[in-house]
């Protein structure tokens, strides 16, 4: 990629060039451009984030606690905001991702409105949010270069700041549903998606047009020859566009899901078709049993008839879902993907566990992208979970009635103390005992714009008025140093004014002057210390 030198270099060998007809065009201008949009394309950032994540992999395989989070960004803003605060509470992007979830994109991105999470959003939404989140994050890096090289024109020493700018751009993990439509149109889709940006597909394992969201009843899956079909077509779809190496996330909605739409066609005993079709619930039947267009299989010798609902799906047996589950992830590391994601029930690390010990007696190497999903009811389940450990102990926990552990009763007692902290060290212990590698929570910036709007709503609608804006929204931007205070440089006003200079020098119509209300937010140093010591002292 281009340097700030490189490009220096380029611009003024160019002038030489073409001689008086870029007599305006300043190399440094050019350059500092230049530096501020260091990806030209999708493809260079699918390619350096794809880059990222091998990195972080291995890094995860030669030690559990170098595991990687991310966050569901419905927008490039929410994105943009994210990776800002990142910046400014980590001090670095290293192993923060970003998730795009097709059910907020079906909630929130439809043209047809807000819709459930059954891929019935438009399929082009997808690449469209990945390209949006992309030019956001892109743009967070121009701005905060802008104001690095504002300061060193007006003298500060940054150039180090400069040189060693780390930017605001980071791997996404996209999810493309379950395909949308055939493995050709998995392949199609994915292209797009990637050409926005994306380095890895998360891709599960249901039937297209049947798709549930993981965390509700219905799921359908299809038989592992669809699901291979279509890991494929991802992978010449990286391929075909250099991203060597591209991420592909294979999810499977099989502990949950009682359903198939297919059987598939066995062509040796013991094959992936076989097992599937050993999973079907059937019947033994004798031959004056059978009605006209009835299905039958043989199986161990005995004629049997799979179970089957009105509307022809076949039910798996009670109780195999787990096996399932194994099955699903081993032969789908074993064809090409990289990462598992599984949906359960509940954040129960020893369950996951049991799942992940045993994929990894084939694959030794297996891990997890893990939804941390707002789906489930964490309190109650950390206090659940906590009270059967005080029963496992021998502890009294007459205090306690299991099934109202929610009630605000319990709230600072013991057994709740317990529970947040078993929550607060979840992702530390999952990625220690369950593989799992990235931790994700999908729908969290859904919840706290509905969250955040209940509570401006009721001061400012109330009694309150414009202090319940005032004082919980504006009030805690500028004391805790949140960039869009500021929103009309947060928006690019300050970088328009001086791409404004650049190209019409003294002639520019700039933003920026004393009667920009803007100007009200600028604290010296020391009233920002003041400030800081308010923000501790609470």
């Amino acid at each position: 990629m281009a340097t700030y030198t490189s490009v220096l270099d380029t611009v003024r060998n160019l002038k030489a060039k073409h001689g008086n007809t870029w007599a305006t065009i300043t190399p440094e201008n050019a350059a500092r451009i230049a530096t501020q949009n260091r990806f030209k394309t999708g493809l260079d950032i699918a390619k350096y984030t794809a880059a990222i994540m091998r990195k972080d992999m291995a890094a995860y395989d030669a030690d559990s606690a170098n595991y990687t989070q991310s966050l569901g960004c419905w927008h490039g803003f929410v994105a943009q905001q994210k990776m800002i605060a990142v910046k400014k509470h980590q001090g670095t992007t290293d192993k923060t991702y970003l998730y795009l979830s097709g059910w907020m994109v079906a909630a929130l991105r439809s043209e047809l409105g807000p819709l459930p999470d059954q891929s019935m959003h438009e399929k082009t939404s997808v690449p469209k949010l990945i390209e949006e989140i992309y030019t956001f994050l892109r743009q967070a890096d121009a701005v905060e270069l802008n104001d690095l090289f504002r300061r060193l024109d007006a003298g500060e020493d940054v150039q180090d700041q400069i040189d060693n700018f780390e930017t605001h751009v980071v791997p996404i993990i996209a999810d493309i549903d379950a395909g949308f439509g055939n493995e050709e149109a998995t392949y199609l889709l994915a292209k797009k998606m990637i050409e926005a940006g994306a380095c890895a597909l998360q891709i599960e394992n249901q039937v297209s047009d049947a798709k549930q969201c993981g965390h509700q009843d219905g799921k359908v899956t299809v038989p592992h020859e669809d699901f291979i079909a279509k890991l494929n077509a991802l992978r010449y779809a990286f391929l075909e566009l250099g991203v060597e190496e591209g991420i592909i996330v294979a999810r499977t909605d099989s502990e949950g899901a009682g359903l198939t739409q297919k059987v598939p066609v066995s062509q040796e005993k013991g094959d992936l078709a076989s097992q599937y079709i050993d999973f079907i619930e059937a019947e033994e039947v004798t031959m004056d049993q059978v009605e006209d267009n009835d299905i039958l299989l043989k199986r161990d010798g005995k004629l049997v008839r799979p179970v089957r609902l009105p509307n022809g799906l076949y039910k798996f047996k009670e109780g195999s879902n787990i096996d399932r589950v194994v099955l699903d992830c081993v032969t789908s590391l074993e064809n090409g993907a990289d990462l598992l994601w599984i949906e359960t029930p509940t954040p129960n690390v020893k369950q996951i566990a049991h799942m992940v010990n045993r994929i990894r007696e084939k694959v030794p190497n297996a891990k997890l992208v893990y939804n941390n999903s707002p789906s489930f009811n964490w309190t109650i389940n950390f206090r659940q979970q906590a009270f059967d450990l005080m029963v496992e102990n021998g502890e009294d926990t007459s205090a306690y009635k299991r099934e109202e552990l929610m009630d605000v009763k319990y709230d600072g007692t013991e057994l709740a103390n317990r529970a947040d902290d078993l929550i607060r060290t979840f992702q530390e212990t999952a990625s220690r005992e369950a593989g799992i590698f990235h931790h994700l929570i999908t729908l969290p910036t859904y919840h706290t714009t509905a969250l955040h709007m209940n509570d401006l709503v009721e001061g400012y609608f109330g009694d309150l008025g414009m202090l319940a804006y005032v004082g919980s929204v504006q009030r805690q931007e500028i004391r805790k140093g949140v960039a869009c205070v500021k929103h009309q440089r947060m928006a690019g006003s300050d970088l328009g004014d001086d791409h404004k200079t650049f190209f019409a020098g003294e002639r520019a119509l700039k933003a920026g002057g004393a009667k920009n209300t803007s100007n009200q937010f600028e604290i010296t140093a020391s009233e920002s210390d003041k400030e800081l010591e308010l923000v501790l002292d609470k």
